[in-house]
């Protein structure tokens, strides 16, 4: 018997045509045999962060299921991304798309590729807020407390708001 793992995403792009960009990333994880069971949080117009002088980014987090492993899964999100168009740039510059593992179950990994829970969402309103729609009450591995609570203790004043509703 395979175990399923149970996901939870983020999605983001800022240029381009930004809502065409997520559209494209959720049919084809939708369509994909790596994934099932995909759930959305609504669409959210976020500031970026780190490199300021850019345009706004369209956010959004999923939640799904897989039979595969983390790097199995990981592989996949990168061909994802580039058959959406994500181009190499800089730390912090503009996306096309960006795929990011936020939670793999409860796994803790810390490894040269990968590390999930992902290591700064607890400091980041643009991945907690849209979570919160989805996972409210799912207990961060590492830091033992519910998505919901992180996004109350979040320090990061940047804007965030609903731009879309769920796809």
């Amino acid at each position: 018997m395979q175990i399923v793992n149970d996901i939870a995403l983020s999605l983001g792009s800022n240029i381009g045509d930004r809502l065409a960009n997520l559209s494209l990333a959720i049919d084809l994880l939708r369509s994909s045999e790596i994934i099932s069971h995909v759930l959305t949080s609504s669409i959210y117009e976020t500031e970026p962060i780190g490199e300021s002088n850019q345009a706004n980014f369209l956010n959004l987090c999923l939640t799904c299921k897989t039979k595969h492993n983390e790097m199995e899964l990981l592989g996949f999100l990168k061909s994802v991304e580039h058959y959406v168009g994500r181009q190499k740039r800089k730390r912090w510059h503009e996306r096309e798309i960006d795929i990011d593992i936020l939670f793999f179950s409860d796994l803790v990994i810390r490894s040269q590729h990968l590390v999930i829970p992902h290591e700064r969402m607890h400091e980041r309103k643009f991945v907690l807020a849209p979570l919160v729609e989805i996972l409210p009450n799912f207990n961060h591995p590492v830091l033992g407390v519910t998505v919901q609570k992180l996004l109350e203790n979040c320090k990061d004043k940047s804007q965030v708001k609903v731009y879309k509703g769920i796809f």
